[in-house]
């Protein structure tokens, strides 16, 4: 008797979870999708406060936001909250890479729920990311499996022709993983294609972090100046230690999603600052910036191309005369650089 009891009482709780369900189901299937970004000022509107950019003159075509296409390699503590705010901001479409799945040692951080331990990131990702009105139906997700099987070609694939009208490349990579074997992965792919990219990345102490543009051939490239673990080809899983696990606090995380997410946007759009390197140190509220020029002798030998194809565009810039592109292109990049700078410093007096 006292199972049968017990049985009916899990069957009981099983209907409630599933009426909960399909509560949960109708509300999505019902949810109004917004078709046009709006600048009228009402509480219905979300995009009201993104459109006031416009307004105040920061931004000057704020809607374009949703004609760029923005992958998101690594959806963990940065990657999630990357997401999550280019979707708030109105992305046309995201492509979203992780082969790992969330669990209950991933709830220090933001975006994840406990109710989504077991289910894929991306999966739990898109879960979330299609709540919010702005994301509409042009938001889309890819699963990877690229901690088993870490092939540049497969990312040269995807950001090839990811993009918002079909066979387009995306916009614009992000780089949010924890180890250094996808980051080469994403360099060699992105240097191959010559496709604009953003790393990221947070200590293991969790007090600072890091924000990089990587274009390639005008800067330095991720293998243009490897870590040490790079460059001393030292294999990463034989660095950890078992019950050893790095730190992660929410609060630096949030803020390296932040500028990183801010600098896309200011690089989508066209507006203030781009920061090719931008740092942040949480014990000293210290955020160093600086910019890192391709290293002529990188390893990577779509870097090296790309370097040649940079100095050649530099080269007819700056000289109207056959004899001085053959001079022009004798000259190493960073000399031609200053030239050019000079240059537009000149122009810039003369006007």
């Amino acid at each position: 008797m006292a199972t049968d009891s017990v049985v009916e009482g899990l069957r009981a709780r099983v209907r409630e979870l599933e009426e909960e369900l399909n509560r949960v189901r109708r509300h999505e299937t019902h949810r109004a999708k917004i078709g046009k970004m709006s600048a009228e000022v009402v509480d219905s509107n979300p995009y009201s406060r993104l459109m006031a950019l416009k307004r105040m003159g920061i931004v000057q075509d704020y809607e374009k936001i949703r004609t760029y296409t923005v992958a998101v390699v690594g959806v963990g503590g940065v990657g999630s909250v990357t997401a999550e705010m280019l979707t708030r901001c109105g992305i046309g479409k995201l492509l979203l890479f992780d082969y790992d799945k969330v669990e209950l040692a991933n709830m220090n951080r933001l975006f994840f729920q406990p109710h989504q331990a077991g289910l894929s990131k991306v999966e739990a990702a898109e879960h979330t990311l299609r709540s919010p009105p702005q994301s509409k139906k042009k938001v889309h997700f890819s699963f990877s499996i690229f901690g088993q099987s870490l092939e540049s070609f497969f990312f040269s694939s995807n950001f090839s022709k990811g993009g918002l009208q079909e066979g387009e490349p995306v916009d614009l990579v992000l780089s949010c993983v924890d180890n250094f074997e996808a980051r080469m992965a994403i360099n060699t792919a992105c240097n191959e294609l010559g496709q604009i990219w953003m790393e990221s990345g947070v200590s293991e102490n969790a007090v600072s972090g890091h924000i990089q543009l990587i274009k390639p051939g005008e800067t330095a490239c991720f293998a243009c100046a490897p870590p040490l673990v790079v460059a001393a080809n030292i294999d990463e899983k034989t660095l950890k230690r078992e019950g050893v696990c790095a730190a992660s606090l929410p609060t630096t995380m949030g803020v390296v999603a932040g500028i990183l997410v801010q600098n896309v946007l200011k690089y989508l759009l066209h507006f203030g600052t781009v920061s090719y390197y931008l740092g942040y140190n949480a014990m000293q509220d210290f955020f160093p910036t600086m910019s890192m020029k391709p290293n002529p002798s990188c390893d990577d030998k779509y870097c090296r191309q790309q370097q040649e194809a940079y100095k050649v565009s530099l080269c007819r810039f700056i000289s109207h005369s056959q004899g001085q592109i053959q001079r022009c292109l004798r000259m190493d990049l960073p000399v031609l650089l200053c030239k050019m700078v000079a240059g537009k410093r000149r122009l810039n007096r003369e006007s």
